[in-house]
């Protein structure tokens, strides 16, 4: 069996340089501004806020509303904000937009509280886009600078690694760095294992690599996080060990109303932890006794074997609230896998990752993988 890999497209499976592009882009659009309610209306499916667009007339600049078409981030934030069920706020929006614009404008009017908004000034679309509702109390660390600060802690740290891929979506940036000199046998995980890929098999080439995940959102979907990541060279496979993960949570002071801009120093600040946090990261997790410690946990795990594939993989999925496109993905590429272990799962879980082509789903799917493995190992 031959599987297809998810297309690459300049947000997903990006190169460094790609991705460099994209934030530029998104840097020079921003604009955060702290809204109350009253400054907030519906109207076509759209935010209309007051003061984020600019007019330059005879007597000076004047501010006057700027409107926004909401991501689906910015869509759940409206909800969770205004106490609106976001099934029903988003079957609206499709199928009587009317109820849309009715329903969050009632909802505003209800409340004094002011808001955060993140949003991108129009484009070459000619349209602006509303890209989260937060809370006043929300830290912005964007992710070109969150970029910039952790490449600095790679350096610093002296080891020597390649940015294996870089992907971006509404919700966020992942930026994954492999250490090639930095490996380990895996001969127990990998000898029954064949690559659905290509063919190849684990026994014939069972080296893993050291390497980390960078993760960060701009719009209230996670913390800054640094998480080891092994790499199986045969098949790229990613195993992300999710429990040593370093994170650091976007919260700070609050916000007055207004357009949102933080001092230099304070942006230095926060960016000078990143860097220290990376730099130590990168000590800690490329090393080769920090692989070899994982890869025994692991196999400690994997040689489990199943017997009954099509339940094992059922179970599994119900237990991780998969739906059923990922559960009959995950059957073919663990037959196509070759592998009838608890190992064979976790190769199954990782390699479909690797086919989605929506970013978020495939680094939430990849991150289940280990656990994945033990569920089956347990089944």
């Amino acid at each position: 069996m031959t599987v297809t890999l998810a297309a690459r497209t300049p947000s997903r499976n990006a190169s460094l340089g790609e991705l460099a592009a994209l934030l530029q882009d998104e840097h020079h659009r921003k604009l955060d501004v702290v809204a109350p309610a009253s400054t907030i209306r519906a109207e076509d499916g759209r935010l209309i806020i007051q003061g984020t667009a600019h007019k330059l007339s005879p007597t000076g600049v004047t501010t006057r509303a700027g409107a926004f078409r909401p991501t689906g981030v910015c869509e759940a934030g409206i909800a969770e904000k205004l106490g609106i069920p976001v099934g029903y706020l988003r079957k609206v929006r499709t199928e009587a937009p009317e109820l849309w614009d009715a329903n969050v404008n009632g909802w505003l009017d209800r409340t004094d509280r002011s808001f955060m908004m993140r949003t991108l000034l129009p484009g070459d679309q000619g349209e602006g886009i509303a890209r989260a509702m937060l809370s006043t109390g929300y830290r912005i660390i964007d992710n070109l600078d969150i970029l910039t600060a952790a490449l600095d802690g790679v350096r610093r740290a002296g080891v020597d690694v390649r940015i294996d891929s870089c992907d971006l979506s509404d919700k966020r940036m992942y930026v994954r760095i492999i250490a090639d000199q930095v490996r380990a046998y895996a001969p127990k995980l990998l000898r029954n294992y064949r690559s659905p890929f290509t063919g190849d098999r684990g026994a014939d080439n069972p080296v893993v690599f050291a390497g980390f995940e960078i993760s960060n959102s701009e719009t209230g979907c996670g913390a800054f996080t640094i998480t080891p990541r092994l790499v199986v060279q045969v098949c790229n496979n990613g195993m992300t060990i999710t429990r040593d993960a370093e994170r650091n949570v976007h919260l700070g002071g609050r916000h007055d109303d207004g357009v949102v801009k933080w001092s230099d120093e304070t942006v230095e600040r926060v960016l000078k932890v990143v860097t220290s946090k990376t730099a130590d990261a990168v000590r800690t997790f490329l090393r080769e006794s920090y692989v070899q410690e994982q890869l025994h946990r692991i196999e400690s795990t994997a040689g489990t074997p199943i017997t009954n594939p099509e339940e094992t993989i059922t179970t599994v999925s119900k237990a991780l609230r998969f739906n059923e496109d990922t559960r009959a993905a995950l059957f073919n590429h663990f037959i196509a896998g070759a592998d009838v272990t608890a190992g064979g799962v976790l190769h199954a879980v990782t390699s479909v990752a690797q086919t989605l082509p929506d970013t978020d789903e495939a680094h939430d799917l990849e991150a289940q993988g280990l656990r994945a493995m033990e569920l089956a190992a347990a089944a």
